[in-house]
């Protein structure tokens, strides 16, 4: 009797141990669900609101060139790429001029000209990208995009100025003018000195009717000709659209230097309506 009472206590007491072992499997594997969940949760809300941020924004990079053209073209898309995208903003790019057409460009909030030279919008082409500006549009120019569309007077008081000459590529020493608009430029080198192609202009941007935030002493390099008067970089709103333009961007080095990067990034934000 002792044997069998001493058994029947072994068979009473397994079955509790293995329910406790069981419940307590199923609450630890209870846990690791629910926090898995969680964490799923939070990568799918991450995700969608990157997803989200990247639809809201997005700007149109146009790279048609009729006369000479860039080779640091692709440094400048890539550039532009990385900082939009970094900051949740969406890119296309095209080089096809058929698709200035509202539909196509009321998606965007900026669409940026880099190095663009000659002619590059028809009439019809012309009159949807006025539109679009008209309709609050942002435009931001870059280097040769001062040299395209002579024989349009509404992209020359778009851009601000149009491309006459330029010396040899060379430094030069460049005069930062602080706007409350872009505290970024506090940070500036004041003068900056760096090398590019310098541009001089038929006739420089109209002073009152643009805000200039950087320019060229002619004093430092040889071949200015625009004299005490030499923008090189200004913004301006345009017929309820906004415009930015940045003459630097002719070689390919241009595109990874830090303060280049900070002004690209600033002039877009402008033209896409964040300043």
């Amino acid at each position: 009797m002792i044997e069998n009472c001493s058994l029947r206590r072994k068979t009473n007491l397994w079955p509790i141990g293995w329910v406790f072992m069981k419940n307590g499997i199923f609450v630890l594997m209870k846990q690791l669900f629910i926090r898995a969940l969680i964490f799923q949760f939070f990568l799918f809300c991450n995700i969608s609101l990157k997803a989200q941020s990247s639809d809201s924004l997005r700007i149109l990079v146009f790279t048609k060139t009729m006369g000479y053209r860039h080779a640091s073209i692709p440094d400048g898309v890539k550039a532009i790429q990385e900082l939009s995208l970094s900051h949740g903003i969406g890119v296309d790019t095209t080089s096809n001029a058929s698709f200035f057409q509202m539909p196509n460009l009321k998606r965007y909030a900026a669409v940026v000209f880099l190095n663009t030279t000659g002619d590059v919008l028809d009439t019809l082409q012309q009159e949807a990208f006025q539109q679009y500006i008209a309709s609050g549009g942002g435009y931001l120019g870059i280097h040769a995009a001062a040299d395209c569309e002579y024989d349009w007077p509404w992209y020359g008081r778009l851009v601000g100025a149009y491309f006459k000459s330029h010396p040899a590529i060379q430094r030069a020493k460049l005069w930062i003018q602080l706007d409350p608009r872009f505290p970024e430029l506090e940070a500036f080198p004041h003068p900056w000195t760096r090398t590019d192609e310098w541009y001089n202009w038929q006739t420089p941007p109209p002073d009152g009717l643009v805000h200039v935030l950087v320019s060229i002493d002619e004093s430092s390099y040889h071949g200015g000709e625009n004299g005490s008067y030499h923008p090189m970089v200004w913004y301006h709103d345009v017929d309820g659209g906004r415009a930015f333009y940045m003459e630097f961007g002719h070689t390919s080095e241009t595109y990874r230097e830090p303060e280049i990067l900070q002004l690209l990034w600033a002039g877009l934000q402008y033209a896409m309506g964040m300043k």
